[in-house]
């Protein structure tokens, strides 16, 4: 019996088995991005079976891909569109659509598909978690050791994120090293309650925390401060790059939904910002971001307002 006979790591089955048990996400779609292939990890990304995605295009209300504006890549830019025209790999970092409704940060990689006389025949992206998100996951599971997690929204609950935000301070005391808070609140929840029921509202304070927690360096902090509050602890960082983070987090949870029976519902989060300051306290600190955050409310809502820059200069 020769040994070609043995060889089974020739064989399609081997690779179809390979590709289904890789942990990244991977999907194949036809000429005209109708989904032909989604393995399991396409599954565990993104929370979708593979039986409700097969033969449908990827702009289907599925994936939706978004940039860090929340442009919607299936409607401009779109990696698997231009690769089906011009044959060229692209990689790109965006966020998808999970099935639960918030945005899980990807790193996408896109090449064709050619047949026999090399003729572009589809398209494969391959998509895998952004390394902070996956850390966080971590912490969720160290945290549910400790008692410190929010049974609803899966964050740090608020004992924990008022330990760490003193810490926070006293580091920023002895150290000098820099970090801001972000106080995030969901605009009109009460009447998202009353209209929806409590059920879809847990539904909503979810995916407004995994939209924040999944886009988090890993070494920073996000926790439930209370009914829709939200506070974000982040380190090592300026005013813009704070800023940056904050219009990231609006944008991610105005183009999130979670499906329910009366179809699809979203939220908008209004955002407070400020970098803590030479001789904050935990609540002149958080009532300062709170402060902000309400001048985005009385503004419309859906917003970020950052407390101007502290004249420190003494008077002449």
């Amino acid at each position: 019996m020769s040994a070609k006979k043995h060889r089974t790591d020739d064989s399609p089955q081997f690779f179809r088995e390979l590709v289904e048990n890789l942990h990244d996400g991977v999907y194949f779609v036809d000429p005209e991005r109708r989904i032909t292939y989604w393995n399991r990890g396409a599954e565990r990304i993104s929370g979708y079976p593979a039986q409700e995605v097969r033969d449908s295009r990827c702009s289907d209300e599925i994936l939706m891909h978004v940039d860090d504006a929340g442009t919607r890549l299936c409607e401009h830019s779109c990696p698997i569109s231009a690769t089906l025209v011009d044959g060229a790999t692209r990689e790109a970092a965006v966020y998808l659509h999970h099935k639960e409704g918030h945005r899980v940060p990807v790193r996408v990689r896109v090449a064709p598909i050619r047949d026999s006389v090399g003729k572009i025949s589809g398209a494969v992206e391959v998509f895998s978690e952004n390394s902070a998100a996956v850390a966080a996951l971590q912490r969720i599971s160290e945290l549910q050791a400790m008692a410190y997690v929010d049974q609803i929204t899966d964050l740090a609950n608020r004992v924990f994120t008022e330990i760490t935000l003193r810490a926070r301070l006293e580091e920023t005391e002895r150290y000098g090293w820099p970090f801001g808070v972000l106080f995030a609140d969901v605009d009109d929840f009460k009447a998202v309650n009353d209209r929806y029921g409590h059920a879809i509202g847990d539904r909503l304070l979810a995916m407004v925390a995994r939209n924040l927690a999944g886009n988090l360096r890993a070494f920073d902090l996000v926790g439930r401060w209370g009914g829709d509050e939200f506070l974000v602890l982040v380190v090592n960082v300026d005013e813009p790059k704070l800023h940056a983070l904050a219009e990231r987090f609006r944008t991610l949870v105005a183009s999130s939904a979670v499906p329910s029976p009366a179809g699809e519902i979203g939220v908008t989060i209004s955002v407070g910002g400020t970098l803590a300051r030479s001789g904050d306290d935990a609540e002149s600190l958080v009532a300062r971001a709170d402060a902000l955050m309400y001048e985005g409310k009385r503004a419309g809502g859906n917003a970020v307002v950052f407390a101007p820059a502290p004249d420190d200069r003494s008077p002449t």
